[in-house]
């Protein structure tokens, strides 16, 4: 697994996704379907997460009032896609990916370095999502659901950039890269040492 081109400038992830991770995928696309589901559930509810921790910092109350309309317009959006294959909602799994990943949000400490690192977390994990729609949108044989992840992609990459954006607002913007290079190698890690599912977006 090697970067590539823009998409790694972009997102800065240090490790492409493992190539037999589509062809798995496509195959059950109904518990991918179910997975991402929740995956947009729970990104919504961090972001409300945040907003209520936060409610003093205007610009992120603002960017993440807008992302959590996004992020539950997105389950709605998968729902129906679900819906529409004749398939319902399933029980949620346990996400190994992020629950290893939010280990590393530091506890204790300043309040604003506990806020850059959870900021940064969840810009990993809609990056990491935007590299997985990217490879949806290009290998998946169903047309309707390849224009889908084409506009998720776009829509994620948009959120990992006001993730960081945010964290260099109210955080010191050179600790802010310094520990974004640290959660990168840290992401990268934790995707390498994950078994390929067939069954989780992540």
């Amino acid at each position: 697994m090697q970067p590539e081109g823009k998409e790694k400038t972009i997102l800065k992830l240090k490790l492409n996704t493992d190539p037999r991770w589509v062809d798995i995928a496509s195959k059950n696309i109904e518990d991918i379907l179910v997975d991402h589901a929740y995956c947009e559930q729970k990104a919504a509810s961090t972001g409300i997460s945040l907003i209520v921790k936060y409610p003093e910092k205007t610009r992120l109350v603002d960017e993440l009032t807008l992302l959590v309309a996004e992020e539950w317009a997105h389950f709605e959006r998968v729902l129906l896609e679900l819906r529409k294959r004749g398939h319902e909602l399933g029980k949620p799994r346990r996400d190994e990916y992020v629950v290893q990943l939010m280990t590393h949000i530091r506890k204790g400490g300043a309040r604003e370095r506990q806020l850059m690192d959870t900021l940064l977390v969840s810009a990993l994990i809609e990056a990491r999502s935007c590299e997985r729609f990217k490879l949806l949108w290009k290998h998946i044989p169903d047309p309707e659901l390849s224009k889908f992840y084409y506009e998720l992609m776009v829509s994620e990459a948009g959120h990992f950039v006001s993730y960081v954006d945010l964290a260099k607002e109210y955080c010191d913007p050179k600790e802010v890269e310094i520990r974004l290079q640290e959660l990168l190698k840290i992401e990268g890690d934790i995707v390498t040492n994950l078994p390929v599912r067939d069954d989780r977006m992540h």
